[in-house]
């Protein structure tokens, strides 16, 4: 757990006294002008019309609900199954036994359950790997951060980097990636309470960034907090342009208006004092938005190498759709074109995550209580570069 005891604010009678004050400050906040914008229009998402530059095969199918996944520098392929398991594909085959499954405290409802993961950079020797999950404590419910160690094919909590991130059946966010900086990222819900989206000392609502040890950075914006950025309202998907090495988010709205947004550390996105294409002086608004249809984005990568090589791809849920947005590299706020891949094809998409050798690989989540499940459901497909 984080040394400090900042968050405390928002338990026991202070969590009351906190809230009332909340509510006065955005009843200011939401008494200013909010006006809608035109900035930054974004150019009209179209079907991809182009010969597929990959050929696709199926890693693994029957799988359940799988939410994030990582590939070792020996080629095993680690991913959540939302449920509560860590499975492991080694040489093409998903081995019988998870990794690790988790007991109670662990919770699997709703949204929430084991989401996030990603592998240590020094995995090779270390053998750690991170997790995002949700659990009870009491009648709340929660989500933390985890280290595990990875021994003999099991692995085993190591430490607690971050908990008592509040959580519920929706908007728990869940997304933990490692940036060029070696940070660990977070990304975390409103747990269905907007106000605590524009309250910094609440880790609901944020981008979060802590070292790989769970200390707080010196340069973070905030001192002393592992906020990185605030006014989210449920954030899944985070990336890196691989040239700039800008952070990019991708988030869900509320009835449609789903964002996708350029994260500068300690900026205030807005919700739920504005969405979409609101302004208002201190906050950002999205590079993309959806407007009046419902992409629900979630995991996203650039793509490094092979034939989409500078693409930004974004795996939508409710989309049933691969996202495939150009952006200017001279000018990172300039989304150049989108276009839309595999639509209806494959369902509901979670994640896209990018091979060392360029594969690309995508998970369904057709099975996870909002999608159509087809034969063979859930699966990782994976898209091998055609060389030319």
């Amino acid at each position: 757990m984080l040394p400090g005891s900042y968050w405390k604010i928002a338990q026991g009678g202070k969590r009351e006294m906190w809230k009332k004050w909340m509510v006065c400050v955005l009843t200011l906040i939401l008494s200013m002008p909010v006006v809608a914008c035109e900035a930054n229009p974004a150019p009209e998402s179209q079907p991809a019309q182009q010969t597929l530059p990959y050929r696709m095969e199926v890693v693994a199918d029957q799988l359940a609900v799988p939410w994030a996944m990582d590939i070792a520098s020996d080629g095993r392929i680690f991913f959540t199954e939302r449920p509560g398991r860590v499975r492991v594909i080694q040489s093409g085959k998903l081995l019988p036994d998870p990794l690790i499954s988790f007991p109670a405290p662990f919770i699997s409802e709703g949204e929430g359950g084991l989401l996030g993961l990603v592998l240590d950079p020094d995995f090779a020797n270390n053998h750690y790997l991170y997790v995002y999950h949700t659990y009870k404590e009491g009648e709340a419910t929660f989500n933390r951060v985890l280290r595990l160690r990875e021994a003999n094919h099991a692995a085993q909590i190591d430490k607690v980097l971050l908990d008592k991130i509040p959580g519920s059946s929706i908007h728990n966010g869940g997304r933990i990636k490692i940036g060029p900086d070696q940070r660990l990222y977070i990304t975390t819900g409103d747990a269905h309470e907007p106000m605590l989206a524009q309250d910094r000392a609440s880790l609901a609502g944020k981008i979060l960034r802590i070292n790989l040890d769970g200390t707080i950075p010196a340069d973070n914006p905030f001192s002393g907090s592992p906020v990185y950025s605030y006014g989210h309202r449920n954030p899944q998907g985070i990336a890196w342009h691989p040239d700039t090495g800008i952070l990019y988010s991708s988030e869900h709205g509320q009835t449609a208006h789903d964002e996708i947004n350029r994260i500068e550390p300690g900026a205030n996105y807005g919700w739920p004092v504005i969405s979409g294409e609101q302004q208002k002086e201190g906050m950002k608004t999205p590079l993309l938005q959806s407007g009046d249809t419902t992409w629900a984005p979630s995991g996203m990568t650039f793509v490094s190498k092979g034939p989409w090589k500078g693409q930004l791809l974004v795996a939508n849920l409710r989309g049933t759709q691969l996202q495939k947005i150009s952006l200017d590299a001279t000018r990172p706020d300039t989304v150049l074109e989108a276009a839309t891949l595999f639509q209806d094809e494959f369902g509901r998409l979670r994640d896209v995550v990018e091979g060392k050798d360029g594969a690309l690989y995508l998970l369904t989540n057709n099975r996870d209580g909002r999608g159509n499940p087809r034969e063979g459901d859930d699966k990782i497909i994976r898209l091998v570069p055609i060389q030319p």
